[in-house]
């Protein structure tokens, strides 16, 4: 016997009038979403269009432009394949080329040259010079002379999604370092064309409005599908595993408010042995602030890690690459270089997607694991804390405004030495202002009480403060991301050496 009652008239169009919310909601998250995942030095095209398949187009078409600028090719190409093999799209840097002549490139290429090399082996193409590679195909009537090639292919696990192809006209243009930046390149373009591909199946469902109260519950569990995949997919932005060094120990934590969110922290390995540092809150908060989450976290690392293999100066901010010498620092330029992506990440959030007034408290921290030297910048974060067996050691104040509110902006480099048994902690505005019950906040005052006694390790006083903390909150909903971070250096440090 069917026991499910049927709904009233009333109760059905205050359903279809709710899913009709969700759906703007989604197609708003859409948008954003396709707009934002571009790649790492760029991933953001803000190219208003009501057409995915344009907006799509035009991602990609800057993805090239991209490449090409961070890796001094002066041509390139992008081709898209299906399932098949078969060629569906194709970009070029040369716009001028004849219809006519780009299909019998095209096809050329795929056939017997580099590309088609890569098409078959779905691995990195790289000639050095094509005088000598018998892998280059030389074109009777080819528009530009070619001596150096990178090939790259665009994969989704085993699947060929498309090929990237840069030109040189100078051999030994082209290193394997930089074919391994593009590799990464072309991963991030990979995801975007899965997400694409993902919404415009999506797009065919929109139509559920006018069908049974069975059809809007499945739909209703497919948009939780898809929130999920947001939040893994962010999850993949937060290192896997932080780096582990000897004689010190790096911990983190972070518990989203949303499925999505803002926070976000990162710790990597810098050259010269250096180490990346970093906690940041992206204003706002759900999908838009995830995505920004994103692209934050990628030009940190493009800017902090790559500045001399991607040549930053195409950016053309000279204040920007002066910054850090123009600072009091007088010990090692080599360890503050890497601050200069604070400046870099401001001007281009400020200028690029000022219509977003968006914009993201950061600490950037670079730390030298063999004297314990921390060069930071602190752009508008919350202040971080250096604690010892008597308490508060140090607090890092901002050094600088929000990063990304207005072009220009200068971000000072200060510098603290961490003595061995010191913890450095830093955390974002979703721990001071959690709220209790009673919507009383948990305050600033509340977390330095929990400094005396201080705990014996980073991991410990995380631990220490995240019971504290959700045991204030009781039952209360979590309204913002909390996120920590925190570094001690262990007693007995001698060399830093990375294990």
């Amino acid at each position: 016997m069917d026991t499910h009652k049927p709904l009233r008239e009333d109760q059905y169009y205050e359903e279809l009038e709710s899913l009709r919310q969700e759906v703007s909601t989604l197609r708003s998250a859409q948008a954003a979403f396709e707009a934002q995942r571009e790649l790492l030095a760029k991933v953001v095209a803000m190219a208003r269009s009501p057409e995915q398949e344009e907006m799509l187009k035009i991602t990609l078409e800057e993805a090239l432009q991209v490449c090409c600028k961070l890796t001094g090719a002066e041509t390139g190409s992008l081709f898209l394949l299906d399932s098949q093999g078969v060629v569906t799209d194709s970009i070029l840097t040369q716009k001028t080329t004849a219809k006519d002549t780009r299909s019998k490139l095209i096809g050329s290429v795929l056939d017997k040259g580099l590309a088609g090399w890569v098409n078959r082996h779905r691995q990195i193409g790289l000639i050095t010079d094509t005088i000598e590679d018998e892998r280059w195909l030389q074109l009777p009537n080819q528009p530009y002379t070619v001596r150096s090639a990178l090939a790259v292919p665009i994969l989704k696990e085993e699947v060929l999604l498309g090929i990237l192809t840069l030109l040189h006209c100078e051999p030994h243009r082209f290193s394997w370092e930089i074919a391994n930046l593009m590799q990464k390149t072309a991963n991030e373009i990979a995801l975007v064309l899965e997400n694409a591909e993902l919404y415009a199946k999506l797009e065919e469902s929109y139509n559920f409005l006018d069908q049974a109260k069975q059809e809007i519950e499945a739909y209703s569990k497919a948009l939780d599908y898809e929130l999920e995949k947001g939040r893994q997919i962010q999850r993949d932005f937060l290192p896997e595993d932080l780096p582990k060094l000897t004689d010190w120990e790096i911990a983190a934590c972070f518990y989203p408010a949303r499925q999505v969110a803002g926070d976000f922290y990162d710790s990597f390995m810098l050259p010269g042995g250096y180490v990346g540092l970093v906690i940041a809150d992206v204003c706002d908060k759900g999908v838009g602030a995830a995505l920004f989450m994103a692209l934050f976290r990628s030009l940190i690392r493009i800017f902090s890690g790559q500045t001399n293999l991607c040549n930053v100066t195409i950016l053309g901010d000279e204040e920007v690459l002066k910054a850090v010498t123009d600072t009091q620092i007088s010990s090692n330029l080599e360890q503050a270089e890497a601050l200069k992506a604070v400046g870099l990440i401001n001007n281009y959030i400020a200028q690029q997607h000022a219509q977003m007034s968006m914009f993201a408290t950061l600490f950037f921290g670079v730390l030298d694991p063999k004297t314990g030297i921390v060069y930071y910048v602190n752009g508008g974060h919350e202040p971080l804390f250096v604690i010892d067996s008597q308490g508060v050691k140090a607090t890092l104040k901002p050094t600088g405004p929000a990063v990304g509110m207005m072009p220009h902006m200068k971000f000072k480099v200060q510098q603290i030495q961490l003595a061995p048994g010191d913890i450095l902690i830093g955390y974002t505005d979703g721990v001071t202002e959690a709220r209790a019950p009673d919507s009383k906040l948990f305050t600033s005052q509340r977390l330095l009480s929990l400094f005396q006694p201080p705990p014996a390790s980073a991991s410990q006083l995380l631990e220490w403060i995240k019971t504290n903390l959700f045991a204030y909150m009781d039952n209360a909903p979590q309204f913002d991301d909390i996120t920590m971070l925190a570094v001690q250096r262990l007693e007995n440090n001698n060399e830093g050496e990375i294990k």
